[in-house]
Parts: C-alpha cells; sequence; structure tokens
C-alpha cells in the first residue's frame, strides 16, 4: 500500500515511495521489485532529489528553514555518482577501440618471423632456424646450452657479456661441440649467465612464423603460430 508524507502547513503531499528513495529505504515489496528491475540509474536519482528538494523548499517552515549545505552535499555525492558512471562508460569505449586497434596491428604480422618465449631450434640441411634469449639484467658470459632429443647437450654457443633485453641469434652454423654438422631435426635450448658473480638462467626465445589472428579467451587478439603456440602480442619479443 503507497502512503503519502505531508510537508509544510498548505497540506502538500509527498510520495512514501519518493521518499524512500532519497531516505535509502524502502518496504519489503519495494526491495522486491527493484531486485527485479535494477537499481535506479544516477540520472533518474538526480532528477528525483531535485524534485523533493524543489517540493521542500516551497512548503518549508520560514521560522525553521531546510539546512541547505547538507542538500547541496547530497547534490554532490548524486552528481560524483554520476560522473563515476560516465567515466566507466568511456573507460569501456576506450577498451573497445584499443583492442580493435590491436586486433588490426595482429592482423599486420601474419606471414612474419617472431621470437616468442620457446625453446625449439629447428636445424634443416645445415641450417638452423632462428631463436635468442630475453635478459631481464646485464650479464657477464651469456652461454647457450643446444640439446638433442636424448637431452645431451651437443653444443655451447658462448655469447659472452651481454646488455639486458632480447639478445637474437640468426645465421648459426649448426655443428656439435667439435664442429661436426647436426642432422636434421629438432633441439632444444636453454641459457645461462652470470649476474654480479651469481649464476643465473634466462628465458629463451623461438622463432616462428604467424599464421593467423586469434581471439583470446580474455577477449584480447592473440598470434596462431606455425609452431602450434599462440602468443599474445605482448608475447612478440621481436620481429625478424
Amino acid at each position: 500500500m503507497t502512503t503519502n508524507t505531508t510537508i509544510g502547513s498548505n497540506g502538500t503531499t509527498v510520495s512514501q515511495t519518493l521518499l524512500d528513495t532519497m531516505n535509502g529505504t524502502s518496504s519489503s515489496s519495494t526491495s522486491t521489485t527493484s531486485s527485479k528491475t535494477g537499481a535506479q540509474s544516477a540520472s533518474d536519482l538526480q532528477n528525483t532529489f531535485l524534485t523533493l528538494l524543489v517540493t521542500q523548499m516551497k512548503n518549508q517552515d520560514p521560522t525553521n528553514p531546510a539546512d541547505s549545505s547538507q542538500m547541496t552535499s547530497q547534490l554532490a555525492q548524486i552528481n560524483t555518482v554520476t560522473g563515476i558512471g560516465q567515466l566507466n562508460t568511456s573507460l569501456s569505449s576506450l577498451a573497445t577501440q584499443l583492442s580493435a586497434g590491436q586486433s588490426t596491428q595482429a592482423a599486420l604480422l601474419i606471414g612474419s618471423t617472431v621470437l616468442a618465449t620457446g625453446s625449439d631450434v629447428t636445424v634443416t640441411k645445415g641450417a638452423s632456424s632462428s631463436f635468442g634469449v630475453q635478459l631481464a639484467n646485464d650479464v657477464s658470459d651469456l652461454n647457450i646450452n643446444v640439446k638433442n632429443k636424448a637431452g645431451e647437450i651437443v653444443n655451447t654457443i658462448k655469447l659472452g657479456a651481454q646488455s639486458a633485453g632480447v639478445v637474437p641469434v640468426n645465421g648459426w652454423t649448426p655443428v656439435d661441440s667439435k664442429g661436426n654438422t647436426l642432422a636434421d631435426g629438432t633441439y632444444t635450448i636453454s641459457a645461462t649467465g652470470t649476474i654480479n658473480g651469481q649464476a643465473a638462467t634466462a628465458p629463451t626465445l623461438a622463432a616462428s612464423q604467424v599464421q593467423s589472428v586469434v581471439q583470446q579467451t580474455d577477449g584480447t587478439p592473440g598470434l596462431k603460430l606455425a609452431n602450434g603456440k599462440t602468443v599474445a602480442l605482448t608475447g612478440v619479443a621481436s620481429i625478424l
């Protein structure tokens, strides 16, 4: 049942629903309806508040006027909620535009060879695929160990001192430690070095061609590589 509240001496009435909205209270029936229809928007709440404010000012007791600072504070709070809602809408729109832009950038990489996290190196007819190392710090002696399928180290590539960043290795002649040409196949690499006198390891990078662009579970574009892996745009360390 809806009840009305009288404001002022001339008998002007205001809906109890209106008052409940501004006071943050509601009956059980109102709560049930709200859960079904969703919360009132900040814009509607602002309009409701202004309606109540004008009604109250028209009917207030001249000898005991309403506290204007309280009304101003409440209105400021409503404006803040409205601003946050508009900001969220703007950020959502910006995120959509950025995602579309990333997809366009990703499409431009189709057919390109990139370095991404991986440890496989392919040897074919005396030539090897490119690879590299991602260094977070400077190292004094970077070494890359090349292992066969049995896990045996067949050669160690000594790259010496290297600065932090991506260290690509292109055009390496695939030979073992005795200088013999490695048989065709897939080999794995691992990287070690020394940082401030302490032994350390570093993530390796493998080269592969970008075949297509796919959408990842988080909605961002991913690059489908020829080696069967999918990497994000941020996972590309270098474009060869």
